[in-house]
Order: structure tokens, then sequence, then C-alpha cells
């Protein structure tokens, strides 16, 4: 994957790699990896305004599932880009893939994916996705465009 590659993701951020971020191998510790997915997809929720939802029905996302493959170790100093898109929608869940490039490494340097459900946090319950996010997700990966 090239850096052009990213252009397929909706979301793009820029993240500093911090020296406390390193582990006792220097390079970045493998549950760090895990935050910048996070960083990625709260990036995404925000755009689509998921999180406001929670506030406005009770429904919101909930993290149901997350891997991620390691491509090569990452150390201090470096700069991020972290990428995050939805390639799959269901019924109550979807699926997010994400990339973290390194520009020091001009490079992958771990990918990810992860499943979303649609969450009634009011009934703690699995809920459709609303039809307001999932057009705002059509709409931000340009589905149907």
């Amino acid at each position: 994957m090239t850096i052009s590659a990213l252009e397929e993701f909706p979301i793009v951020i820029d993240m500093p790699v911090a020296w406390g971020q390193m582990d006792a191998f220097n390079h970045v510790n493998n549950v760090v990896y895990f935050r910048f997915f996070e960083d990625a997809r709260i990036a995404y929720f925000e755009k689509i305004q998921y999180l406001q939802e929670i506030e406005k029905s009770g429904v919101g996302p909930i993290l149901a599932h997350t891997e991620c493959k390691y491509k090569f170790p990452v150390t201090f100093p470096d700069d991020l880009k972290l990428a995050a898109r939805v390639v799959e929608m269901r019924d109550s869940d979807l699926t997010m893939q994400y990339v973290v490039w390194s520009g020091k490494a001009e490079k992958v340097a771990a990918e990810g994916t992860g499943k979303i459900v649609s969450y009634d946090y009011r009934n703690n319950c699995r809920i459709d996705i609303p039809d307001s996010i999932r057009q705002r997700i059509n709409k931000l990966e340009c589905r149907s465009c």
C-alpha cells in the first residue's frame, strides 16, 4: 500500500509518536495500536455525529471485536497517519478497517479491523443502526455518489 491509498479512507488523522508510548523493547507497545484505532474510530464517529446520537436517543456505538496485524515496529520519533473507513454495514453492526501509516518508514505499520455494534444504552441491548447514521456513513463513504 502506498500513501496515496489513504485517499480511499474518509478519515485520516495525524498522530505523532510519543516517547511514553515506547516499551522496554524500544518500539511502540502493541497495546498502543488499539488506542490509535480508537482515535481514528472516534474521529469517524464525530464526523457522522454518532456520539451525539447517544445523548439524543440513547443509541450509540459499542466495540464488539477488534484485531491488529503488526507489519513492523514503530519507534520514536515518527509522525503517523491513522485512517479509518467502514467496509461493511449490516442491520445492527458495521465493520471498520484501520491503517497506521508511518511517515518515517513511508509504509503501513499496522492494519486492523473492528466490529462495532449499534447499542441501545438505555435498554442494554443491540439495536439496528439508526437510518440517519446509516445515511451519513453512506454519504461519507461516497456510496451511491
